[in-house]
């Protein structure tokens, strides 16, 4: 009988304690359109500098809104940036001498870009995203370098 009372006991508490809600909203961020990470080549007017393949990221920044991308070449040039852009055109907003936080005595200006969904090609042959920014950075003034290339795919074949 003592038993009993326990098992009562522990088997009210066990069903009182379950949570019947709902399960949550998963949501993403304002930008994922914009979002993720993409294997480019440098150009500079028009023509590969043979830097060969780099990585670069996209995403959102601490506010989530819809027009502030945090864009990072990890360290390449190197310029981690908060960019302006426009989402419902997928571009990115000319903007001269933004703050760099890999380097702040090298400003970097985006003079144009654009995100292109599914119009890429990668080199194993999928169908994914095209990305093109071009920028110019203080510390070489003129010079006008273009990442362009396509969205990371997670393919074997496509990565570099």
């Amino acid at each position: 009988m003592k038993y009993f009372k326990y098992i009562s006991i522990f088997l009210v508490f066990g069903l009182l304690s379950c949570d019947a809600g709902s399960e949550p909203d998963i949501e993403g961020t304002k930008l994922q359109a914009m979002a993720g990470e993409w294997w480019i080549n440098v150009l500079v007017d028009g023509e590969d500098i043979g830097a060969g393949f780099n990585m670069i990221t996209t995403s959102n920044t601490a506010a989530n809104n819809e027009t502030d991308l945090l864009l990072d070449d990890h360290e390449l040039w190197p310029a981690k940036v908060v960019t302006k852009v426009n989402l419902g055109s997928m571009t990115f907003t000319a903007a001269p001498n933004l703050a760099n936080s890999y380097d702040p005595d090298i400003k970097v200006s985006v003079i144009e870009g654009k995100i292109l969904k599914g119009a890429a090609t990668t080199t194993g042959g999928n169908k994914t995203d095209s990305i093109y920014v071009k920028f110019e950075f203080s510390d070489d003034a003129g010079t006008q370098y273009e990442y362009a290339g396509y969205r990371r795919t997670g393919f074997r074949e496509d990565e570099h």
